[in-house]
C-alpha cells in the first residue's frame, strides 16, 4: 500500500512510518508531499497531515492513531508512543528521558539526509535500536517484534 505525508519528515513522522513498515504493512510504500498539501486520495493513505484519519487527534502525536487503529496493544509500542508524544506535542512535565534525544537524532537526521526516503532509512536503524532497548528493559515476551 502507499502512505503519503508531509515532506521533510520529522519525529512523529518518522516513527509513524517505522510503525506502518514495521508493524503494520510491510510492504508499504512512501510518498511525500510539500507541507500544507491536502493529497488526493488516489496517492495513498495519509498520515501525520491534519484531517487525515491517521494524525495528532487529542494532543496526541499520529503514531497513537495508528496504534489504535491497528488494534496494537504492546507495552513497548506504547511506551515508544508516550516518547514520541513528548518530543513531538507541547507537555506540561516529561517522563520519559529519552524523548530529548530521540527528537535531537531526528532533527540531525533530517539535516543531513539528502531525501526523505533516506531520512527514513538512517530513522528507521534508531527507532529498530530504540525499540530493542525498551524491550530489553520490559523484560522477556514483551518485545514489539514485528
Amino acid at each position: 500500500m502507499r502512505w503519503v505525508t508531509w515532506e521533510r519528515v520529522g519525529i512523529d513522522r518518522m516513527g509513524s512510518a517505522w510503525l506502518i513498515q514495521r508493524h503494520i504493512d510491510p510492504e508499504a510504500v512512501f510518498a511525500f508531499v510539500p507541507r500544507g498539501t491536502q493529497p488526493a486520495p488516489e496517492l495513498g493513505e495519509p498520515f501525520d497531515i491534519p484531517g487525515a484519519r491517521f494524525s495528532h487527534h487529542r494532543g496526541r502525536a499520529t503514531f497513537h492513531s495508528l496504534l489504535a487503529g491497528h488494534g496494537l496493544k504492546d507495552p513497548v509500542l506504547e511506551r515508544l508512543a508516550r516518547i514520541i508524544d513528548e518530543a513531538d506535542t507541547a507537555q506540561d512535565a516529561f517522563v520519559e528521558p529519552a524523548s530529548v534525544g530521540l527528537d535531537y537524532v531526528c532533527r540531525g537526521i533530517q539535516l543531513t539526509a539528502v531525501s526523505d526516503d533516506e531520512a527514513l532509512a538512517r530513522a528507521f536503524l534508531v527507532y529498530d535500536a530504540l525499540v530493542a532497548y525498551l524491550a530489553s528493559e520490559a523484560g522477556p515476551g514483551l518485545g514489539a517484534a514485528p
